[in-house]
């Protein structure tokens, strides 16, 4: 990823939702108090760490907005001035929406995409980085898109790869357009079953709560990526 970041740093949008859905129903099946939400403004991450957060949205006619904040890297100000991200953005843009972001200092980085690429201002030469990297690395990066959703289910005696290897099957539906409800209760039910497997002698074997489905399937299905 470029410093600052650019445009051609993020996937295709429908990648990004995807990954994003995914991230969200394996985080909120899996943990007692999700970071995660998805709302008619699209779907957010409350926390990256930091008080960082992200938001995506995603359009009729091939557009969509990306947004947020990284509060260690987002290194946005110019004169002890916020830059205007908002600044010759389209008129489809969510503007009360952003220009209530904006107000609050909640911006390091705004990108919409339309006509076929992502786009944003062009940053004044003393913009060193936006955080987009430290907020969102999955944005430009499946791997490490996969290595955040398996970090959700919280599973520290079973080997990462599994994990990720049952993350990137059902990332392979979702694109293939081949993803439902079974799929999603497999991807679950398999890591829990790993989990069970791995701590049935060790520390963490009890009272490890199982995965709602039920949560997850309430995304993915409001975030249309079932079948």
């Amino acid at each position: 990823m470029h410093t600052p970041s650019r445009p051609e740093d993020l996937d295709h949008p429908e990648q990004l939702w995807a990954r994003a859905v995914i991230m969200a129903m394996v985080d909120a099946a899996c943990s007692t108090r999700t970071e995660f939400a998805l709302d008619e403004d699209g779907l957010w991450c409350h926390s990256t760490g930091g008080d960082g957060w992200w938001r995506l949205s995603v359009f009729d006619e091939g557009r969509a907005v990306f947004c947020g904040q990284d509060p260690d890297g987002s290194h946005t100000h110019v004169g002890g001035e916020q830059i205007d991200f908002l600044e010759g953005g389209p008129d489809w843009l969510p503007w009360d929406l952003l220009r209530d972001d904006a107000a609050g200092n909640m911006f390091g980085f705004v990108y919409w995409w339309e006509k076929g690429a992502w786009h944003r201002i062009p940053y004044p030469q003393e913009v060193s980085e936006d955080g987009l990297e430290g907020a969102a690395p999955w944005v430009g990066s499946h791997e490490e898109f996969l290595g955040l959703t398996a970090s959700s289910f919280d599973v520290p005696h079973v080997h990462e790869r599994a994990l990720t290897e049952n993350v990137d099957r059902f990332a392979a539906l979702v694109r293939e357009g081949r993803a439902d409800a079974d799929a999603v209760t497999a991807l679950l039910t398999a890591s829990a079953s790993a989990t069970a497997t791995a701590t049935a002698s060790g520390p963490g074997a009890e009272g490890r709560p199982a995965p709602r489905v039920d949560v997850a399937l309430d995304i993915a299905t409001r975030a249309g990526i079932l079948a």
